[in-house]
């Protein structure tokens, strides 16, 4: 049973996150040289490529679940 629902936009965000630290990594640990500037476009796309995800994930999202009465794992409150 899953306890929250999941959103691939914020697991596209934190991979472009991720490899931005891991690019900056690289450069401090002397692996390779990377410019200042490298980072912004990766961050940025990655941003840009997380919401168009976020979008379409809650577009779908909304299409499947129009017809449903009760909103995922949402239990019917019986009078006390």
């Amino acid at each position: 049973m899953l306890r929250h629902e999941f959103q691939p936009g914020r697991l596209v965000a934190g991979f472009f996150l991720i490899l931005a630290g891991v690019v900056y990594a690289g450069d401090a640990g002397g692996l390779w040289e990377t410019p200042w500037f490298v980072v912004i476009p990766v961050v940025t796309g990655g941003l840009c490529v997380a919401g168009a995800v976020g979008v379409l994930a809650q577009a779908v999202r909304g299409r499947r679940g129009a017809g449903r009465t009760n909103p995922a794992g949402a239990q019917p409150r019986e009078p006390s």
